[in-house]
């Protein structure tokens, strides 16, 4: 049992993540780190950053810390240049950054007719190009000449199979994720590295600090969109953080070495129900 196991065995490998002083991309560093994988958490938040890194450091994660800037790649290759000096290559790449504005939302004051084109432009090219494109070009260069690849994760999301009602640039950003995850899986390994797999998962409604507003009232009780999102998810609950965990893992590792091009997920049965 022991044996088999060893095909989700990250040891020896380096992992950077972008956006990783975030909610989802901390949590899953840890998982990465758990697993044995070397870490470099990549994040334009200095203090958010270091705290992350401390914890993991508390937990025996050898992880180090960078500062980026995904939305200007010559800002990434200055952040790739040190994780090369330090790690001396990268075989995992989890683009992790990402999120939504209120100035990319409708609301009852802000129609999607009066929606400024800044916030909508702001919201896709970090999403699109930030998210998933730019750390791409930059750290995929030098991954395509590992001889064992390597493993590209983006973060998708429920929105690109489903578009969620008032976050029209977020919804559109992530169905382009979810599209350049499939081209890129297909580009790299026709044109470079058949190892080098690029996948991306879908997370559905998981209760963080930042929608937990959305989803829960001052008293803790489920909200009208809280309502009607557990009403469409088979399993009856919001997902947490630690659930993406596992899949991170296994796509990161050998155990999914003929994994490729996919996008997964992770909804408690959501994008699944019908509603009847």
């Amino acid at each position: 049992m022991r044996e088999i196991l060893n095909i989700f065995n990250l040891e020896g490998k380096n992992a950077v993540i972008t956006g990783g002083a975030g909610i989802l991309g901390s949590v899953i560093a840890r998982g990465l780190g758990k697993a044995g994988a070397k870490v470099a958490i990549c994040d334009i938040d200095d203090r958010l950053r270091e705290e992350v890194v401390n914890n993991l450091k508390k937990e025996k994660i050898e992880v180090k810390g960078y500062w980026i800037d995904v939305m200007e790649k010559k800002k990434i290759e200055e952040t790739y240049q040190k994780i090369i000096q330090d790690f001396g290559r990268v075989d995992i790449l989890l683009n992790a950054a990402g999120g939504n504005i209120k100035e990319a939302t409708t609301s009852e004051d802000l129609s999607f007719f009066d929606l400024p084109l800044e916030g909508l432009q702001k919201v896709i090219n970090l999403n699109l190009f930030g998210g998933a494109i730019l750390p791409s070009q930059v750290f995929g260069r030098m991954m395509i000449e590992n001889k064992e690849g390597g493993s590209i994760i983006n973060i998708s999301s429920m929105n690109a199979f489903r578009p969620l009602t008032r976050i029209p640039g977020y919804s559109a950003a992530k169905a382009a994720v979810s599209n350049f995850t499939q081209w890129l899986a297909v580009h790299l390994a026709q044109n470079y590295n058949k190892k080098l797999r690029v996948n991306a998962i879908a997370p559905g409604f998981f209760l963080t600090r930042q929608n937990r507003y959305l989803l829960l009232d001052a008293k803790e009780r489920l909200t009208p969109r809280g309502e009607t999102i557990l009403q469409h998810t088979p399993m009856g609950k919001f997902g947490v953080p630690e659930e993406l965990i596992g899949v991170c893992i296994w796509l990161a590792s050998d155990a999914s070495r003929f994994v490729t091009g996919v996008v997964i997920p992770i909804d408690g049965g959501f994008s699944a129900f019908s509603g009847v």
